[in-house]
């Protein structure tokens, strides 16, 4: 079952990487400053990186340091590796890790265009990070865990990746009630982003239990569900295909929330 979410994630951002998508349109440009990105930032990148695949912006909670090793887990087109390399600067690096070769040949593709030499990025799952152990001292990652099928695995890579003393910065979706069974089962939820996240204390649980201190939530915020339930199919398609009722979907609000959370590896 894992693989095959896993492979229906791919094969969903694989198409979105090629679909064109960027912060040159309206829409896609309103969702990622809807979560927290400034019209500055925005700006400031190449527009193909972003592609209002976020639910937050972790790299404006980071406290990124000039000379920092910053490790983004899936890092899709690009749009958190490019703002944090210029907070780094040349001195610093930034390791993007993407499992679509799609996004990867995108964000590529931006890095060059940006003129972002500090920027790398690799191939790989975030359950398996294609890193050396205690060699980032920041990890980012934004709407993406809540994709992985085994999230305990991916917060002890991190754990791994890490230097002592380094740090997490992580934006993505929980569950604050427990979601119908057909939103649940639908791999249409999963892929986008809702029926695959946790409760909101199994994934503070899952990334105490892999080893990180001060586990904080830095922000929380409710997340509309039945707004961004699909990337390029309307919620109420969506809705309709899971066979859910109205009284369903009333219960569906106030049911996700995108979160913010800090924590140290000691």
């Amino acid at each position: 079952m894992s693989q095959s979410i896993q492979q229906a994630v791919r094969d969903r951002y694989g198409s979105v990487a090629t679909s064109g998508l960027s912060s040159d349109q309206a829409g896609v440009r309103a969702i990622a400053e809807a979560f927290g990105y400034t019209p500055q930032e925005l700006h400031a990148i190449p527009a193909q990186a972003n592609m209002g695949l976020s639910c937050g912006n972790p790299t404006a909670l980071a406290s990124l340091k000039k000379g920092e090793v910053v490790l983004d887990l899936g890092s899709g087109a690009g749009i958190d590796c490019f703002l944090a390399a210029k907070k780094v600067g040349k001195s610093g690096k930034i390791i993007g890790v993407d499992m679509t070769p799609e996004m990867l040949e995108k964000a590529r593709r931006n890095a060059d265009r940006g003129g972002f030499s500090n920027v790398e990025f690799r191939l790989g799952e975030i359950e398996n990070l294609p890193v050396a152990d205690n060699s980032v001292d920041v990890i980012i990652s934004n709407c993406v865990i809540n994709l992985s099928p085994d999230k305990k695995r991916v917060f002890k890579e991190a754990f791994r990746a890490l230097s002592p003393g380094g740090r997490i910065m992580i934006s993505d979706l929980v569950t604050l009630k427990e979601l119908p069974k057909a939103v649940k089962e639908s791999i249409s939820a999963y892929i986008a982003c809702i029926a695959g996240a946790l409760m909101k204390e199994d994934y503070l649980k899952a990334i105490k239990a892999a080893g990180f201190k001060n586990v904080k939530v830095v922000e929380q915020t409710a997340y509309p569900i039945v707004d961004f339930a699909g990337l390029d199919a309307s919620a109420s398609r969506i809705i309709k295909s899971m066979g859910l009722t109205l009284k369903d979907v009333k219960n569906l609000e106030n049911a996700v929330a995108s979160i913010k959370v800090s924590a140290f590896k000691p």
